[in-house]
């Protein structure tokens, strides 16, 4: 059975920040221009250090071999993702609809699915994470920054797009995760310091939206659709392709549980950032992780009766 005290642990803690952040900018302490250069700090170089942190990771051919089919079930949730993106919000409002479009690429894999994958599964769930994020990460900040990003011509869009912080720290993690480089450790922990603050100040900064707008109609027609989408369809998706081609127990096990998370932090920034409704982003945020404290235990009571590998 997998341990779910840890992971309401993690939730409580979101909301707290979140919390947090809000009496900060009600008592003025985050002003609205501190709020401004929050979110440049966020995206030039939390974000980027966080980036390049999680693809230093070992790689030998045994951790190839295993996470094969996790890299392949990962590769083919991102394929799938990118046509729901594309097809299922042409109705929405291009302010909302970039930000539903981001958020169903982009889960909370990192910060919630981590720690769920090792407590179910235990170091080898772990390690099948860190792979499984893998192109996630990739489409991410590749595809998911165009949702976003607005240029006269494609020339100048595939510019922009590959000249963005994000973009550029995921090109020299993949550099450094294939050669295995191994950078300075001056160097290594002053990145990973920097990128360890990502979950504190994105849900921070998240706190502060709310404060702003208020929470009023968290619960909406878009935001419930959205929900069913990122914590019902996409895992149930994973789920069956993993019955149907017999994929290995713990491969299936973690690929669901990471596709069953909420949505990530970053849509808001990304919203604040690029001028989308930072206000409906941070109402998805918050209603799908609310909603996944019942929602992931139910897809790991499920894990436990369908039979896999």
């Amino acid at each position: 059975m997998v341990e779910t005290e840890g992971l309401l642990d993690l939730q409580l803690m979101m909301f707290l920040l979140m919390g947090i952040g809000a009496f900060l900018r009600k008592k003025e302490i985050i002003t609205r221009e501190g709020r401004n250069v929050l979110t440049d700090l966020i995206m030039d170089l939390i974000l980027p250090c966080n980036i390049i942190s999680a693809f230093c990771i070992s790689l030998d051919r045994e951790i190839l071999k295993a996470g094969f089919q996790v890299l392949a079930i990962s590769i083919a949730l991102q394929a799938c993702c990118l046509l729901i993106s594309g097809f299922c919000y042409r109705w929405v409002p291009k302010r909302q609809r970039m930000i539903l479009q981001y958020g169903t690429l982009c889960a909370n894999s990192g910060f919630l699915g981590n720690p769920v994958a090792e407590g179910l599964f235990g170091s080898i769930g772990l390690l099948f994470a860190s792979i499984h994020l893998i192109p996630q990460r990739i489409v991410t900040w590749s595809a998911g920054i165009s949702y976003f990003t607005e240029s006269p011509s494609k020339k100048e869009l595939v510019k922009k797009i590959l000249t963005h912080p994000c973009i550029v720290a995921t090109e020299i993690g993949i550099v450094l995760m294939v050669t295995q480089v191994r950078l300075p450790d001056f160097l290594s922990k002053s990145i990973g310091s920097l990128g360890e603050c990502t979950t504190a100040i994105t849900m921070l900064f998240i706190g502060t939206i709310l404060a702003e707008n208020g929470a009023k109609n968290l619960v909406s027609k878009l935001t419930v659709i959205f929900s069913v989408i990122r914590l019902i369809v996409i895992p149930v998706g994973v789920l069956l392709g993993c019955i149907l081609f017999r994929v290995d127990a713990v491969a299936a096990g973690v690929s669901v549980v990471l596709a069953a998370m909420p949505a990530g932090g970053t849509t808001a920034i990304l919203a604040a950032k690029y001028h989308g409704d930072e206000d409906f982003a941070a109402k998805c945020i918050v209603l799908t992780t609310v909603l996944s404290i019942v929602a992931l235990p139910v897809w790991c009571w499920a894990l436990n009766l369908v039979p896999l590998g």
